[in-house]
């Protein structure tokens, strides 16, 4: 029997997240002996975040204990993370500044997306991230929607092709004090909006990326939106409001998606799997369908 999902329950499995992440230091030997050892979560980290620490040191000493997917890296570093028996959670495109809602930006949109589901196939990843771009003068809020879905349209029926999900990411747009912590003028800085513009597209293989410290400076009231929009989500990504920082101790002023652990839920390996970044918590598959989640570091689950 399924166990509800509430508030309790959420924040329970969020806190053992964070006491793990806390406890665990990439860098200290006291914690060479750590293993995932119960395995029913899949999870991934985001590369990126560790630098200047060498990909492939990241990507070995995650494989040891177990994680099992890797994003936030460049695509060079592909073939070397599948050697390691590693998957790739999710795959760049087009990046969040040049998107969609301008319609100059199409080709070079519809190109990187090309781009990003064709290394999807090569390399067995299942999802691609895609965006909505900035606000630009001159061009409404509904022209830019409307640009945006005949972007997304052009390129949809390759990627349903290909059985590769493309997620769109909502992002604030509030913050402005740091590049990473929130992006003024960013379209789609409204959940609501954006599940919208999924269901306007109506594909299968367009989902949403649920970024729970974005939606939090946005909109607020998380479980209630997890609970309402699990049907459109294929990645979520935890981090902690109001400064994105790590869930517990909040020392860092910024925790790109790598700092905190990204779970996927069991599912049977002949489930159809799309891909989440840093972020995706396992809970009950009443209360969210099966994805790829990204915590990092991760807990021992």
């Amino acid at each position: 029997m399924n166990t509800p999902f509430n508030r309790r329950r959420f924040c329970g499995l969020v806190g053992t997240a964070s006491a793990f992440a806390t406890a665990v230091n990439i860098s200290s030997t006291e914690n060479d002996n750590f293993k995932i050892t119960k395995g029913r979560i899949r999870q991934s980290i985001m590369g990126w975040t560790f630098n200047p620490m060498p990909t492939r040191e990241l990507a070995q000493l995650c494989k040891s204990i177990g994680l099992v997917a890797m994003e936030g890296v460049g695509a060079e570093h592909y073939p070397m993370i599948k050697e390691l028996g590693f998957e790739i959670s999710l795959v760049s495109s087009h990046g969040f500044a040049r998107g969609p809602f301008n319609p100059a930006n199409h080709d070079h949109v519809v190109e990187k997306l090309r781009e990003g589901i064709d290394l999807a196939v090569k390399f067995g990843a299942k999802s691609v991230i895609t965006f909505t771009g900035m606000r630009e003068p001159g061009i409404s809020d509904e022209q830019g929607a409307k640009n945006c879905i005949d972007a997304w349209k052009k390129i949809l029926p390759y990627a349903e092709e290909k059985k590769i999900t493309l997620c769109l990411e909502h992002l604030n747009s509030r913050d402005n004090t740091h590049p990473m912590k929130g992006h003024p003028a960013y379209f789609g800085d409204d959940v609501d909006f954006c599940v919208d513009l999924i269901n306007r597209v109506s594909s299968p293989q367009f989902k949403l990326l649920f970024d729970i410290y974005h939606v939090q400076i946005m909109n607020g009231d998380v479980i209630r939106r997890l609970r309402k929009y699990k049907d459109v989500i294929a990645h979520y990504t935890p981090q902690a409001s109001p400064a994105a920082a790590s869930w517990t101790t909040r020392k860092r002023s910024i925790i790109p998606r790598s700092c905190v652990p990204s779970l996927r839920p069991a599912t049977p390996a002949s489930s159809p799997r799309s891909s989440f970044p840093p972020g995706r918590i396992a809970l009950p598959p009443s209360a969210m369908p099966p994805a790829f989640a990204t915590f990092n570091p991760p807990p021992n689950t």
